[in-house]
């Protein structure tokens, strides 16, 4: 089969995409050099597993902010780890160590704040806005703490979050 130009094989994986009923996403950064984005991978298999339809908002919310939080974690160094920072309020910072969600509409975060306080957070879907922020270690002898591949085993990709797999 003869290469296609890069325009059509873009629109051809849109349309096969379309076909098969995966959503669809899209990211462009002023660098061209920048790395993927979550936006911008391909979706991994085991979200194509059940339709999108067949899916409450809770689960997809849930799905994707699990796959940009393993993108987030790949970027970091040893010396960094993942927290989430409250959009729109005074609220700090909250160390990501869960995340779950409730069908058919919200999400929980499950976390310490920055003084190790055991912190939940408890969202809905139509309020949806995380920030994710790196952060150093809380034990700078220990090694970083990588939530993003545990929270959905089975999925494509390295699990030591940094990058290296």
């Amino acid at each position: 089969m003869p290469k296609l130009e890069p325009k059509s094989e873009a629109a051809l994986s849109a349309a096969v995409a379309k076909a098969a009923g995966l959503p669809r996403a899209h990211a462009i950064h002023a660098d061209p050099a920048a790395p993927l984005t979550a936006e911008q991978q391909p979706l991994p298999a085991a979200l194509q597993r059940r339709p999108l339809a067949e899916k409450s908002p809770a689960e997809w919310a849930y799905e994707r902010i699990i796959l940009y939080i393993r993108n987030f974690e790949s970027h970091l160094d040893a010396q960094q780890e993942i927290a989430m920072g409250f959009t729109g309020s005074q609220a700090g910072v909250l160390k990501i160590e869960g995340l779950g969600f409730f069908e058919p509409d919200l999400l929980t975060f499950y976390g310490r704040d920055e003084d190790g306080m055991k912190t939940q957070l408890i969202q809905h879907v139509s309020q949806l806005s995380v920030l994710l922020r790196a952060v150093p270690k809380s034990a700078p002898e220990s090694p970083p703490t990588r939530i993003g591949f545990r929270l959905a085993t089975g999925w494509m990709g390295g699990e030591s979050g940094d990058a290296s797999a």
